[in-house]
């Protein structure tokens, strides 16, 4: 990828000192521009002028989150994602392997603009789920599972503030759905 490439290309002539200031900047890099100081947008900015695909990349992604966190209705967003990958498109930088996978799940993505809920917690628990199964390698009875899988929700529950009761409503959802795959 041509952004690789000058990365790199660039990071390999810089001494040992160099190479930690890039990566402190790089920490820079993946927050929001308003969270920055002047100071470090500063250092960004200097970073751009050397590495200018790292400008376009990091201005393109705030603009695309811009479009989640502002707009509120279906056919600005679409308007707006649409003029951004038109955008992406014109740059040099190769995007068309995410531009295919936002236009696959295009209905899906517009779905956000309607009720403003994301998959994030069901993938949480998906991910909690697979955790649980590869440190319970070796459990043999599907209640020790299940009993395992309880307890690490509930735990994460007191981290993300879900209530223990809507906790064990949403346990016993997917404790059905379990006790249909697992026999």
């Amino acid at each position: 990828m041509h952004y690789e490439k000058n990365y790199r290309a660039y990071k390999r002539g810089l001494s040992k000192p160099e190479r930690k200031r890039l990566r402190l900047l790089m920490h820079d890099f993946r927050r929001r521009p308003e969270d920055l100081k002047p100071e470090q947008t500063a250092a960004l900015e200097a970073l751009f002028g050397k590495v200018p695909t790292l400008g376009v990349i990091y201005h393109l992604r705030w603009e695309a989150t811009a479009i989640f966190d502002t707009i509120q209705d279906l056919g600005s967003a679409a308007k707006a994602l649409r003029e951004w990958i038109a955008t992406a498109r014109e740059t040099e930088l190769d995007w068309q392997p995410f531009i295919t996978m936002l236009e696959g799940h295009w209905d899906g993505i517009l779905a956000y603009f309607v009720h403003r809920r994301t998959s994030g917690p069901v993938e949480g628990i998906n991910n909690k789920v697979r955790v649980v199964m590869r440190r319970g390698y070796g459990i043999h009875q599907l209640s020790t599972l299940w009993s395992r899988l309880v307890l690490d929700v509930n735990w994460a529950s007191r981290k993300i503030g879900f209530t223990i009761g809507s906790i064990r409503e949403l346990a016993a959802r997917i404790q059905t759905a379990f006790t249909s795959v697992y026999t």
